[in-house]
């Protein structure tokens, strides 16, 4: 379902003259992974019987972290197996997918980066995934020149929605957030951002265009057009 873009007031555009670094959220945003990923989990908890719907993936699970997704499955669906291991079946099925092949990038997600460079802002990438999964996609990609930091989940005790990840990202790279602005599509995302004091854009997908994105500085149908109304 086509989503129509909502555009900020005049003083409220997401890049500004202060404006030098950009912190790309990863799944979802700059890769196509979030059916990957439901697939995954559906194959895992076939095993213990249960069928995933998509729309209990979508408002529960999609953006989250893998470790609550176990937390948040066991106890829902009353699993006789700990969190942890769940967590540990999900994280060794994506590392076997990773071994072959990257995710697919999301629409207009190379161009984005490469125009967002040329056009000389610092950037990152800031994610609640693995640091392989990113790590996949900007050697697969060829993107690895141009991502100044990667936040994983690995790097903080606490993930999205804590601001943690981003808080990190701009102490590595020495920036403050009134310099930064943040590129999420979940509701998780941008409170992890805008926690951290950032201005965030969204660009929602199919499995997030149900969250509540009041907080966001901007939103948009898609990075190509984020693009054009920021004139990148």
């Amino acid at each position: 379902m086509s989503m129509s873009t909502i555009s900020a007031p005049d003083d409220q555009w997401v890049i500004t003259p202060q404006t030098s670094t950009i912190l790309f959220d990863h799944d979802g945003t700059l890769i196509d992974s979030e059916t990957i990923h439901f697939d995954l989990w559906c194959d895992i908890l076939d095993d213990f019987g249960v069928t995933l719907t998509q729309d209990f993936y979508c408002k529960v699970m999609a953006g989250i972290p893998v470790k609550q997704n176990a937390v948040d499955l066991v106890e829902h669906f009353n699993l006789d197996v700990s969190p942890s291991y769940l967590a540990q079946r999900k994280h060794d099925c994506l590392g076997s997918f990773l071994e072959t092949q990257a995710f697919p990038l999301m629409p207009y997600a190379r161009e984005t980066i490469l125009a967002c460079s040329k056009a000389g802002f610092t950037l990152g990438i800031v994610t609640g995934g693995s640091k392989k999964s990113v790590e996949k996609t900007l050697s697969q990609y060829g993107l690895r020149d141009y991502i100044s930091c990667v936040v994983a989940v690995e790097d903080v005790a606490s993930s999205k929605p804590a601001p943690d990840c981003y808080q990190l990202a701009m102490k590595m790279l020495g920036v403050s957030a009134q310099e930064c602005i943040a590129v999420e599509d979940t509701q998780t995302g941008l409170a992890a951002a805008v926690s951290a004091g950032l201005r965030c854009v969204v660009i929602p997908t199919v499995l997030s265009e149900h969250h509540d994105f009041t907080q966001a500085t901007a939103q948009y149908d898609s990075l190509s057009s984020w693009l054009k109304s920021e004139a990148i």
